[in-house]
């Protein structure tokens, strides 16, 4: 009896991307990712201990939080921390297919306190500052080995509200000294981590301004 030939498996394109919201008036909801180079959501279980982490700092209490996200990508941040009550979310993106994306999950969730903007990061970041916009949260998840970070976080100095926090994701730990010192390169030298963990090839970090010495 002849054998039959082993079947060959039929590649068919992987079925949309999707991520969900964790928390707040939009909890579970999933929201599509675009089939983007360079587009990198931050994972569910990462984005449930960062935003832990941030509610824990402000007692839960999301009410007077004004936020920017440099690097909206799936919007998967900014849709969190407007869906956990923030007074504001702005979201930039240079992509005009991912602001697209992005307008339609606004107008599907009618979140009013959401903007978006179609611009580069770095110019956005320097024109608010010379605005005076300030932030309480400011959340950096660029693209990874861009070297985007060095040139992003030291704009966040000027857009940081009092007490304001920074998320940070990467694909290395930051590079911290391991105690104060000359080791800790210029860009990082005035944050201070308050929290940082790893999942996989994710670094995520939680970052506020040095306190100046008295």
């Amino acid at each position: 009896m002849q054998k039959k030939p082993a079947k060959v498996p039929v590649h068919r394109p992987p079925p949309p991307q999707h991520v969900r919201i964790i928390g707040g008036a939009w909890k579970r909801t999933q929201l599509p990712v675009l089939d983007a180079v360079g587009l990198r959501p931050t994972p569910d279980r990462v984005r449930e201990t960062v935003f832990n982490w941030i509610s824990h700092q402000w007692g839960n209490d999301w009410s007077a939080a004004n936020v920017l996200d440099l690097f909206a990508g799936s919007g998967a941040l900014g849709f969190e921390a407007a869906s956990r009550g923030a007074r504001s979310v702005v979201m930039i993106d240079t992509h005009t297919p991912v602001i697209r994306q992005l307008d339609t999950i606004k107008q599907k969730l009618h979140a009013d306190t959401v903007a978006l903007l179609r611009a580069d990061a770095v110019v956005s970041a320097q024109s608010m500052a010379l605005r005076g916009q300030c932030f309480d949260l400011v959340f950096l998840d660029p693209p990874y080995q861009q070297d985007m970070l060095s040139k992003t976080l030291p704009l966040c100095v000027n857009l940081l509200a009092a007490d304001g926090l920074v998320y940070v994701e990467s694909g290395a730990p930051l590079p911290f000294a391991e105690e104060d010192g000359d080791d800790t390169p210029d860009w990082l030298a005035p944050w201070e981590a308050i929290r940082a963990d790893k999942a996989g090839i994710v670094f995520y970090h939680l970052l506020r301004l040095r306190s100046a010495p008295s």
